[in-house]
């Protein structure tokens, strides 16, 4: 039997990327990538009172699929789009909260810490994402011709969103918590951006660490999965739950380097005390210890889940 195919639609950002591509790989799905440009009006205004119509968007879908796998507020029209358009010759499933009916979609993924439920609600403690163990085994070596010591940190930043401003004050206040609790007693520092980190990020670390440290300059994907597998401790900036969600994975210890927000923040805050309670983050402060958990693989569990489902689904 052939596998099916899917359509994955985001806005193109990392964090969603890694969300239907996770889902997409543990479902077998053979995928494409689409990413939604809603044309200029429809980009101010909320999906709930969008008209569900293909000039909402640029994209000109015309692919042959069988599954939907969206993330993102602009995914969501062109996902009810194609459902009100094929029925049921598709599934379409969304992840994150789409803000409008969640009956217009066969399955909606959505973190716990969200507090929405639904009969088609599937639950996730975090974000599901597309790290596999095999993956970081594969890329072990990748960083191997850089390491100087034999205790290793990693240092994962994001960037500036509606929540975290990323002002220079905060990122030098995480700086000095590095250097105290893991340089100054022997570790060796790497620190890996995404998509979303400025450059005078970089440029500050490089600025306040030197050259004895691993400074991944640019997004390197491989730099990231060896780095998620070599190091002793994972650090990681408050502004990603999706981030934290990926290193979870390994089953190390994982800091969270907190900053001040610069607006209500409450979803973030759930998400770290449910994280806490399952014993996988501490906040980055002044001392370290070590501890251990239950791997997190949530893409897993959900995606065998959604697999029976799809076993008694007649696409016609």
């Amino acid at each position: 039997m052939s596998k099916l195919k899917g359509l994955l639609l985001t806005e193109g950002m990392h964090g969603m990327i890694s969300q239907v591509e996770g889902l997409a790989k543990a479902l077998d799905l053979d995928f494409m990538h689409e990413k939604i440009e809603l044309n200029n009006f429809w980009k101010l205004i909320p999906p709930k009172i969008t008209p569900i119509q293909s000039f909402v968007f640029k994209n000109r879908i015309d692919k042959k699929f069988d599954i939907i796998i969206s993330c993102g507020r602009k995914s969501v029209i062109p996902s009810l789009y194609l459902k009100k358009k094929l029925k049921k010759k598709i599934l379409n499933i969304h992840i994150q909260d789409p803000k409008v009916s969640l009956d217009n979609f066969d399955f909606v993924v959505i973190p716990e810490h969200d507090g929405v439920n639904g009969k088609n609600v599937i639950t996730t403690r975090g974000a599901i994402h597309y790290l596999r163990g095999e993956e970081l085994d594969g890329n072990k070596d990748y960083l191997k011709s850089q390491i100087k010591k034999e205790n290793l940190v990693t240092l994962i930043v994001g960037g500036p969103n509606k929540y975290y401003d990323y002002n220079e004050q905060a990122i030098k206040e995480i700086f000095s918590k590095i250097d105290r609790n893991f340089i100054n007693k022997g570790f060796q520092l790497i620190i890996i951006p995404s998509m979303r980190t400025p450059q005078k990020i970089i440029d500050l670390a490089k600025n306040y660490f030197g050259n004895d440290q691993i400074i991944i300059t640019k997004v390197d994907k491989k730099a990231y999965l060896s780095s998620l597998k070599i190091s002793n401790y994972i650090v990681v900036t408050c502004d990603s739950t999706s981030m934290i969600s990926e290193a979870a994975i390994t089953g190390k210890p994982i800091y969270v380097a907190q900053m001040p927000s610069t607006k209500k923040n409450e979803r973030f805050i759930k998400f770290f005390e449910l994280f806490k309670s399952l014993n996988i983050i501490k906040d980055l402060e002044n001392t370290v210890e070590s501890w251990n958990y239950e791997k997190l693989n949530e893409t897993n569990r959900i995606s065998s889940y959604i697999k029976e489902k799809i076993k008694n689904y007649e696409f016609s």
